[in-house]
């Protein structure tokens, strides 16, 4: 059988899925900017991702046992068609003038609860359909379909909410979701793997062995904590990032768009350069040293700068190794975690690695609105000179101190993960 055939399930499965979450951002982007407009805050608009990413601290560890108990496909078009019909819920709020704020933040922790149950059933059935010779070269084509979200969404979703409104952003993201329903549903074959104990083990037991397989396994559930505190700062970050941009003179929502695509240029990059690279000597070095360089450079830069030029050249340092990082990391779990445990361990990931985001949220939005912004108010003529005047200068302040954050963060983890080698 050739390259194509054995991969055939992973390309009508990746490109399908990835055109499904490309519906999903711009939706995503477009209800961001409507919030801004209604709010002008930084925490309430912070306040969607949180209400997503909440699930997954409280449900992810159960959202693996019983992607692990039950039937993966038919786990990911339930969660699939659950999250689209709240979709179909906000616009059917907005068509007829009932959407609030509230309403959003509801179908956000809606679609966040489906994702996090249908996240550890999607990473197993890709582990299942795809040959443990390709594990690198579908990580980086899984990596470059997100970059390409992350360019396309900012620029097609401001285009659409510009020119059509929200509701015409909301109905490109259901017709994704057909496609990618009907492709998952009729197109591709996922084997089962689940034994006959685990239909009758609780799902409570199955969560506890995801732990224990981290606890035994000491250089993956550091490797969680990393990116846990990677993910603090980062999704502070973007937190902050509509703040900084949004009010600055130069510029605004489509500005917004481009730097945030920029983001995405860079990961494309990235996800080329994850696919055709050689096996790394050491993955967990790369894992270590790309973040450094990530968190090292874009704060820092876009805290000193005025030019939206600058800010674009910050997101690309900021994102390029991020595909190199995600792709080493997913070799280690996918070629170290046996199939049958990978979704409760997965989930615990999940747990682990995420808990951090909505608190970064919180945290970033906060820093903003009640600290940095009050600060930039005042006389300090130095900081003043260091990050501007003005509405968005809080903001700028707020970049620096990730950039301190992130750096150190990254300083003390990479010490303690000096230890740990992965040479596969």
């Amino acid at each position: 059988m050739n390259n194509k055939n054995n991969l055939k399930d992973f390309y009508i499965l990746w490109s399908t899925q990835s055109l499904s979450q490309l519906g999903s951002a711009i939706t995503s982007f477009a209800l961001t900017l409507w919030l801004y407009e209604k709010t002008g805050s930084a925490l309430s608009t912070a306040s969607l991702q949180i209400c997503t990413y909440a699930p997954y601290v409280l449900m992810s560890i159960f959202a693996g046992a019983i992607s692990d108990k039950f039937d993966k496909k038919r786990i990911m078009l339930i969660c699939d068609l659950l999250a689209a019909l709240s979709t179909v819920a906000v616009f059917v709020l907005y068509k007829t003038d009932l959407l609030s704020i509230w309403h959003l933040y509801l179908v956000n922790a809606i679609s966040g609860l489906m994702n996090t149950v249908q996240q550890p059933a999607s990473e197993v059935a890709y582990t299942m359909i795809i040959p443990k010779e390709y594990y690198q070269k579908t990580g980086g084509l899984q990596s470059l379909s997100r970059s390409l979200i992350t360019i396309g969404n900012p620029v097609i979703a401001s285009a659409v909410y510009g020119f059509a409104g929200l509701d015409a952003a909301i109905a490109v993201d259901l017709c994704t979701f057909v496609i990618a329903f009907v492709s998952l549903a009729f197109f591709v074959k996922i084997p089962k793997i689940s034994s006959e104990e685990e239909k009758y083990e609780s799902v409570l037991s199955l969560a506890k062995e995801g732990l224990k397989y981290l606890k035994e396994n000491p250089m993956i559930l550091y490797v969680i904590l990393f990116m846990a505190g990677v993910n603090f700062v980062a999704s502070a970050f973007d937190a902050v990032l509509p703040a900084y941009v949004l009010p600055n003179p130069r510029g605004g929502n489509f500005i917004l768009g481009i730097v945030t695509s920029c983001s995405g240029i860079a990961m494309v990059a990235g996800s080329i350069i994850a696919t055709f690279m050689p096996k790394p000597k050491d993955r967990v070095k790369v894992i270590y040293l790309s973040m450094l360089f990530s968190l090292g450079t874009e704060n820092f830069l876009l805290a000193f700068s005025r030019l939206p030029l600058l800010w674009c050249i910050g997101q690309i340092l900021g994102w390029i190794f991020v595909p190199v990082m995600s792709t080493n990391q997913n070799v280690i779990m996918k070629n170290t975690i046996p199939a049958k445990l990978q979704g409760r361990v997965y989930a615990c990931r999940n747990t682990l690695q995420f808990f951090t985001i909505p608190i970064g949220l919180v945290f970033g939005g906060f820093m903003v609105d009640e600290v940095c912004e009050p600060i930039m108010k005042g006389n300090a003529e130095i900081l003043h000179f260091l990050f501007g005047n003005g509405k968005g200068s809080g903001a700028a302040l707020m970049m620096f101190i990730l950039g301190v954050l992130g750096t150190g963060m990254c300083l003390v983890f990479g010490n303690l993960l000096k230890k740990y080698h992965y040479y596969v």
